[in-house]
């Protein structure tokens, strides 16, 4: 059932058997496990069912790091998490991304493909996938919509993802209402989890609304789903038994902290750009293609540079644009309705602040009336266009390709989440964010883009102009993250070296989980969210055999 803890009918405190924090995918992955189930789930959310200003004022932080990285904007806090912005993208980690590498410190996790494969297919289910697309360590199956290009099998690798049809929150909504044993409660902020004395294990979790409500939530066992920045933050703020916050006994949490860096790295200027554009877009026609492929770092050219991972995405940037069709898309915006709703437009401002492609230019739309006429007196532009679409090519030609490189970023102790002095509307402090960037992130984008950058000009018979920006030591505006927060929890065997073990439980906290890519020890190149369920899904398994009811899944 939906519950709204803004609405005074609803109870302060709440009981159950286990209580997850979180209702993004991995929270929604692990109540649902329990669909059906003699145990009590209650699953917690800091927003609504739609954006709200108000709810995500409370995701506010200060970046203090050498690389902005703003936290309010590179999150979303509702039902359905941050993947109410997200593109679909699922790939799994191959051995290679899981294994340590006497190259990268701090590197390897204590689990392999094969112990993630089973859960990789619930994962597939879970995100709808068609099951018709199968996978392997490190890429689904094709066939893709376009022919890829035939790259050096020793550099470059077309690496296949396929693409989930849900935003988490509204394909999972109604089947969370209809749950009589999971219960979700709506802007149920939380504040802080109590311990036992000896801080082995949570009591309750605090928890709080904006009009000043406060309550808690008594269960068996937490687990803590609420991003790569959050889940870091709670267990800091949680110090009344451990001062350090709790699960922080080795001043691990909150460290870390890992992005996927991402750049243009350069431009390819060629006689035939749609060579290199066209077999890695991700539409075919207005349609989202359910797969699609992304280029990226063999792992023997990992090896032999010893650098770490990452891929490379074309962008196809347009030339001159004729005037028909400028027109036609000056009529189209003024037709559309400008949106009022406080969700659309706060999705629109934390989409912008994600955009991940190359910029470009952007034209002052003109009014209906002057567009409508330019659109006459050149509509024969329009109708070479839909030529060329009938024909799968562009609709205006390409001036150049943008390479815009997206890259695994090496665990490092001194980027970290930390607690700042300043307070939110709950009255708890807000996060600072230390993201940083080594000599080891560098070589990687440097080595990716003389690899990458010649190999894919040759494919279409151009020739390649590296960024300025990669070049200087100190250059830090050529790199912004991408929104996968991960690390700040990570996952290890030993409690000196992590802050999970291998199931997800926090070292040292008997009755204490924590899911998520926060888990991460590292991130390789590939979307998160994927391995995120699967990991989720395999903690729930693990639940289900604590709260004593296992065979259900």
């Amino acid at each position: 059932m939906l519950l709204d803890y803004l609405d005074p009918s609803v109870p302060d405190e709440h009981e159950a058997d286990l209580c997850i924090v979180g209702a993004g995918p991995a929270g929604i992955a692990i109540a649902r496990a329990f669909d059906g189930s003699r145990l009590r789930v209650c699953l917690i959310e800091g927003g609504g069912l739609a954006g709200e200003d108000s709810s995500q004022a409370l995701y506010d932080g200060r970046s203090v790091g050498p690389y902005a990285l703003d936290a309010g904007t590179a999150r979303m806090r509702v039902l359905g998490g941050s993947c109410t912005l997200w593109g679909g993208g699922c790939i799994p980690f191959a051995d290679s991304d899981l294994e340590p590498r006497d190259w990268v410190p701090d590197s390897g996790w204590p689990l392999r493909y094969a112990d993630l494969a089973p859960w990789y297919e619930m994962a597939r289910d879970f995100c709808r996938i068609d099951p018709s697309h199968d996978f392997g360590p490190g890429s689904f199956d094709g066939p893709t919509p376009r022919k890829l290009l035939d790259l050096d099998p020793e550099a470059m690798v077309n690496f296949i993802f396929a693409r989930s049809p849900i935003n988490f929150g509204d394909g999972y909504r109604d089947e969370l209402r209809a749950q009589p044993n999971v219960t979700v409660l709506l802007h149920a902020n939380a504040m802080e989890l109590d311990a036992n004395p000896s801080a082995t294990a949570v009591t309750a979790l605090r928890i709080g609304s904006i009009d000043g409500r406060r309550g808690r939530v008594r269960a068996r066992h937490y687990v803590l789903a609420a991003g790569g920045i959050e889940n870091a933050r709670i267990l800091l703020l949680s110090d009344n038994v451990a001062p350090q916050g709790l699960g922080n006994d080795r001043d691990l949490v909150g460290r870390y902290f890992m992005d996927h860096p991402s750049g243009t790295i350069g431009s390819v200027h060629s006689p035939e750009p749609d060579r290199l554009t066209r077999p890695y877009e991700r539409t075919v026609g207005k349609v989202r293609a359910p797969i699609a492929a992304e280029i990226g770092l063999a792992t023997e050219a990992q090896r032999r540079h010893r650098m770490l991972n990452g891929r490379v995405h074309p962008f196809a940037v347009e030339g001159d644009i004729p005037r028909g069709i400028r027109a036609l898309r000056d009529v189209r915006a003024a037709l559309r309705p400008p949106s009022r709703e406080e969700s659309a437009l706060l999705e629109a401002r934390l989409c912008a602040a994600l955009q991940n492609g190359p910029s470009g230019a952007v034209a002052v739309p003109q009014g209906l009336a002057v567009s409508a006429m330019r659109l006459g007196l050149h509509i024969g532009d329009v109708i070479r266009a839909v030529g060329q679409k009938l024909n799968d090519r562009p609709t205006v030609p390409s001036d150049r390709v943008d390479l815009v490189g997206f890259f695994e970023q090496a665990p490092n102790r001194d980027s970290r989440i930390t607690l700042g002095n300043e307070r939110d509307a709950l009255g708890l402090r807000k996060v600072q964010v230390d993201w940083r960037l080594g000599d080891l992130d560098r070589h990687t984008w440097r080595t990716l883009t003389a690899v990458a950058g010649p190999c894919l000009a040759k494919a279409c018979g151009g020739y390649f102009e590296p960024s300025a920006w990669l070049h200087d030591d100190g250059a830090t505006s050529g790199v912004h993250g991408t929104a996968h927060h991960m690390g700040t929890t990570r996952m290890a065997e030993s409690p000196a070296q992590g802050v999970v073990d291998p199931q997800g439980k926090v070292h040292g906290v008997g009755n204490l989980h924590v899911a998520g890519s926060s888990t991460f020890p590292t991130g390789g190149w590939a979307f998160p969210t994927f391995t995120l369920i699967a990991l989720s899904l395999r903690l729930a398994d693990r639940l289900r055999e604590l709260l004593g009811e296992t065979g259900l899944m």
